[in-house]
């Protein structure tokens, strides 16, 4: 079991960058990890995903503007947001999902607002 706490969210204007954070409870490398997120009366989508061999992966909407990266040391995994837009306003979830196995387990969330 690995725990998931997001942090980094906030309010920016249009054209800002942001920096989300997950910090797990285990070795990110362990699992496929992903950031999803989830706008008012929308359904949740993947924005970012890195696997446990490291390989990333991003919504078209976010490709060249967001990052993902993990930190094995520090046990996080990271969302560099740039160029942030209205449409980028969501709750943002961190998730982990066993490799070959399908067990999910998901953050709390950190909202993320842009907005002039």
């Amino acid at each position: 079991q690995v725990q998931l706490v997001e942090s980094g969210g906030g309010l920016v204007q249009p054209g800002g960058s942001l920096r989300l954070s997950c910090a797990a409870s285990r070795n990110p490398s362990f699992y496929n990890m992903a950031w999803h997120r989830q706008a008012p009366g929308k359904q949740r989508e993947l924005v970012a995903g890195i696997t446990y061999s490291g390989d990333t992966n991003y919504a078209d909407s976010v490709k060249g503007r967001f990052t993902i990266s993990r930190d094995n040391a520090k046990n996080t995994v990271n969302l560099q947001m740039n160029s942030l837009g209205p449409e980028d306003t969501a709750v943002y979830y961190c998730n982990a999902k066993v490799p070959f196995d399908g067990t999910n387990y998901w953050g709390q969330g950190t909202q993320v607002t842009v907005s002039s």
